[in-house]
């Protein structure tokens, strides 16, 4: 190799590195599929450097194929709160940073029988591994100085729900837990924001029950929570019409509410 090619290689190099460096760096918990697997896809299209996680591997391998050398892949389960605090830093260290991360991984299911092990899967998944999750991005937000954090809940967790009794509970749980860490981080006068994305129905296996309407695909559901993440909403309904919704929801008097 000639000395001035050398030089231009290494110039190269040099370039490529430095974009990468200067790359805004994500981790999207929950990226498997659906709306998670969306958000992945655009963060990486707008010049983010993307973390995925979830727990089939084969599925995150997929998504990495889609945009080679924009995803680094970390495969474990939010549940496993024991681990998941080392799972997390060492995807940051090979991120090579962390200005993002969003809380996509969920659970929840129809229970009209009040089965204890569907409500117990559900509180372990929107309960204990968010909230573990939602402490580690903020703690290293804090001692970073500055972060964002945002987290898919649901507009059914407005109010409590015969059908799903401990998907709702677990999303009141979430809503109220992010407020929380958005006045703690106001209070601590730290460039920390939160975001509370509630979608409605969402074509996803999430999404059940008879009579669903508003139902968005998840790349809408995706590409709307993406621009209020950008706008540094702190709360957001998706699709937007949700809102109208969120206001019944909110304001149905209770004698009625309890009939439906």
């Amino acid at each position: 190799m000639t000395p001035k090619a050398a030089a231009a290689k290494a110039a190269a190099e040099t370039n490529r590195y430095s974009y990468i460096e200067t790359m805004k760096k994500a981790i999207v918990v929950g990226a498997t599929s659906g709306i998670g697997k969306e958000l992945a896809i655009l963060l990486a299209n707008n010049n983010y450097q993307v973390g995925i996680t979830g727990r089939r591997s084969e599925l995150l391998a997929e998504l990495q194929e889609l945009k080679p050398g924009k995803f680094v892949a970390s495969v474990f389960d939010v549940t496993d709160i024991n681990t998941m605090p080392q799972n997390l830093t060492k995807l940051v260290n090979e991120l090579g940073g962390l200005d993002l991360l969003i809380i996509s991984s969920g659970t929840g299911d129809l229970n009209p029988s009040l089965d204890p092990q569907i409500e117990n899967q559900t509180n372990a998944v929107n309960v204990t591994g968010f909230t573990a999750v939602a402490d580690w991005a903020f703690n290293f937000f804090e001692q970073q100085k500055s972060g964002h954090l945002a987290a898919i809940t649901s507009i059914a967790g407005l109010r409590g729900g015969r059908h799903a009794p401990a998907y709702n509970a677990s999303k009141a749980y979430q809503i109220n837990y992010l407020q929380g860490l958005r006045q703690k981080a106001v209070n601590l006068k730290l460039p920390i924001f939160i975001t509370d994305a509630r979608p409605g129905f969402v074509d996803t296996p999430m999404a059940k029950g008879e009579g669903l309407f508003w139902v968005a695909s998840p790349k809408k559901a995706a590409l709307q929570i993406y621009r209020a993440i950008e706008s540094k909403c702190k709360v957001v309904y998706i699709t937007k019409r949700w809102r109208l919704i969120a206001f019944i929801i909110k304001h149905l008097p209770g004698f009625l509410y309890n009939r439906m």
